[in-house]
């Protein structure tokens, strides 16, 4: 907390003094193009010490918008450069395998091994491209991010502070 608290009756009543620790959870399943780490806060904690559980209030960033954004890795690279080099290859080998020259409608043997390598070589680059398409993104949210905690129903305090 970085700043005294006080309550909104008086304006006078010292309730959450600066220093205070916040404790919650977040949501660590990011799915794609997810840019917002979703937090929920549980407990305050006091510089004396003590503690007061506050359920689960939401995190909000400075504009009011859920969760927190700050810097956010979508991983382009891992995601898109399988399927960038897996396309290059195919068309590598696609140029270095010459075609077969026989008229005949029977199949070769190097017809059929061609065939069954670019069959086999789709199914691994389809397979490879899938995993690749579900990577997460790293979101990471750095040392003094401000924030502010929703408070969404009212919260008991036993008094005023006494450090």
């Amino acid at each position: 907390v970085s700043q005294n608290v006080y309550d909104s009756g008086t304006g006078h009543r010292l309730l959450i003094p600066q220093g205070t620790k916040l404790f919650g959870r977040y949501d660590s399943e990011v799915s794609f193009g997810q840019s917002r780490v979703l937090v929920v806060w549980t407990d305050i904690i006091f510089p004396n010490g003590s503690t007061l559980q506050i359920g689960g209030m939401a995190g909000s960033d400075a504009q009011g918008y859920s969760g927190y954004r700050d810097k956010v890795d979508r991983k382009w690279l891992q995601t898109f450069g399988s399927a960038i080099l897996i396309a290059m290859i195919g068309t590598g080998m696609d140029m270095a395998i010459p075609q077969s020259s026989t008229l005949a409608t029977q199949e070769t043997a190097s017809d059929a091994a061609r065939r069954n390598f670019a069959e086999t070589f789709g199914r691994v680059a389809d397979r490879t491209i899938q995993r690749n398409m579900d990577v997460q993104p790293t979101l990471e949210i750095r040392p003094g991010y401000k924030f502010n905690v929703l408070v969404d129903q009212d919260i008991v305090f036993p008094g005023i502070y006494k450090g």
